[in-house]
């Protein structure tokens, strides 16, 4: 199989979705690589390490071109659309139930391609082993970030998270207790903050909890209990994640917002599925930021790209098994071996594959094991 590896061209976008050592690893199960010039030098892996790997260069049309399979990092932009042959294999993060999606999901239906998304895929004990190393990273980073721009510099209210000798912490909550959620209670414990973690599931509290030894308050969600905890909040975290790619629901309403302090800040690490605030909406990199109701948000659809070298290594860790089950068997027979794998199937000759895309979207679904038969 030709395996296509594109430069990344989303607003500030640095990771690459194969690195060297993966180019090579394909090409020792005798498939080809082709990987567009300066594809991984954001990521710190220049033009001679693909060479050494065994990689082929290329400009990205004869990339698109020629490959059977092109493996990403993020959604294809409108200017890639075109390029998507019928029957090539889309590898890479789709998050197709965000509401500004359905114009990416309608084009890949229409190019005839057959698309698996990473967030997806899923283990039978309900894992998602390709959403997990960018989930702990954007949790990690959601603090960092969150801390910044508390900064008065940056407009924030001026709040030193860990406090000091004589001066209270500030109060980081943090909503959803998942992989993101765990990560960013992680780092606000580590920094001595009064750390919150709301989340619907009691008995996962009860295991962060246990994991966390008291450093963490646990709260059970509803509206009520979240308008009462970031009332007082230095920095709230969105940190939730539904299965199937589901839009994300909008648990911080925009009343709450007029009871914050100023400067306080919104991180939402659920932008890709249509963020959990309501007042959320998309950022980049170079203009992170915007207030609304004098609280900061910062809603980078991107966040993991800040720290690419890091990212790429951890998410090319985690895809590279399941990119070479396809190349190796094929699409068809790699689905059809792998439960996880064909639940990663978002989009198959030109039907709907996935459930919650086609209700987000109201568009037609069509089950897998129809359009495989």
């Amino acid at each position: 199989m030709i395996v296509g590896v594109p430069k990344e061209i989303k607003n500030e976008e640095y990771r690459v979705a194969v690195t060297p050592i993966g180019a090579k690893e394909f090409e020792r199960h005798g498939h080809t690589v082709i990987v567009e010039k300066g594809a991984g030098v954001g990521s710190g892996f220049d033009d001679a390490a693909y060479k050494a790997a065994g990689a082929k260069l290329a400009k990205v049309d004869d990339v698109f071109a020629q490959a059977d399979m092109i493996v990403k990092v993020k959604e294809p932009l409108p200017v890639e659309y075109p390029k998507f042959k019928k029957g090539q294999i889309l590898y890479t993060y789709l998050h197709l139930a965000a509401s500004y999606a359905k114009v990416l999901t309608k084009a890949m239906m229409k190019s005839g391609i057959r698309g698996i998304a990473y967030e997806t895929v899923e283990l039978p004990n309900g894992a998602h082993p390709l959403l997990f190393p960018m989930s702990e990273v954007a949790g990690r980073l959601s603090i960092q970030a969150g801390a910044t721009h508390l900064q008065k510099e940056n407009g924030g209210s001026g709040v030193l998270l860990g406090g000091v000798t004589g001066v209270p912490p500030a109060k980081v909550v943090v909503i959803g207790g998942g992989t993101v959620g765990y990560n960013a209670a992680k780092m606000a414990v580590g920094l001595r903050a009064r750390t919150v973690i709301v989340d619907n599931n009691a008995a996962r509290l009860s295991y962060l909890d246990d994991i966390f030894g008291g450093r963490a308050e646990t709260l059970l969600s509803n509206e009520s209990a979240i308008e009462e905890a970031v009332a007082d909040a230095d920095l709230v975290v969105g940190a939730v994640l539904l299965p199937g790619g589901r839009q994300a629901p909008h648990l911080v309403k925009r009343y709450m917002l007029k009871n914050m302090r100023p400067g306080s800040v919104l991180v939402d690490v659920a932008i890709d599925q249509g963020g959990c605030f309501e007042t959320s909406k998309p950022t980049t990199h170079t203009d992170p930021t915007y207030v609304v109701d004098g609280v900061i948000h910062y809603c980078v659809a991107n966040m993991p790209g800040a720290v690419a070298r890091t990212s790429t290594l951890a998410l090319t860790g985690a895809t590279l098994p399941f990119g070479l089950a396809i190349a190796d068997k094929g699409f068809e027979q790699a689905v059809n071996d792998d439960a996880a794998l064909a639940l990663g199937v978002n989009v198959y000759g030109g039907k709907l594959t996935i459930p919650s895309v086609a209700e987000a979207h109201k568009l037609a679904y069509t089950p897998l094991d129809k359009v495989l038969a």
